[in-house]
């Protein structure tokens, strides 16, 4: 089993910038993805990005693309989230997920381990 830890969440204003990290520790295939979730008050979870453990194959959602940039380091086991021109709707938990299966999938049944999650808060 893979533990996630999450970190670099914060308060911000619109406009401004955050980078999320998430450590993994336990053995992972470089065929499986590593996503990022979020979930918003009152609102299902939803997926923001993932990204192939071993690089090359990157999904977005619409709400973020152009905004948001995944991108991994294997040697620290660590999986970023930069996040630039925030919205107060980008406000949410942001989860750091590893994927059970071999193909990008947005879905939260594909995702077999999850972190604690960081809070992000954007104000207007």
């Amino acid at each position: 089993q893979v533990q996630l830890v999450e970190s670099g969440g914060g308060l911000v204003q619109a406009g401004d910038s955050l980078r999320l990290s998430c450590v993994s520790s336990g053995r992972t295939s470089s065929n499986y993805f590593m996503g990022w979730f979020r979930q918003a008050p009152g609102k299902e979870r939803e997926f923001v990005a993932s990204i192939r453990y071993s690089g090359g194959t990157i999904y977005y959602a619409d709400s973020v693309k152009g905004r948001f940039t995944i991108s991994r380091d294997n040697a620290k086991n660590t999986v970023y989230l930069q996040m630039n021109s925030l919205k107060p709707e980008d406000t949410a938990v942001y989860y750091c997920a590893r994927s059970r299966v071999v193909y990008i999938s947005t879905l939260r049944s594909d995702y077999a381990d999850w972190g604690q999650g960081t809070q992000v808060t954007v104000s207007s």
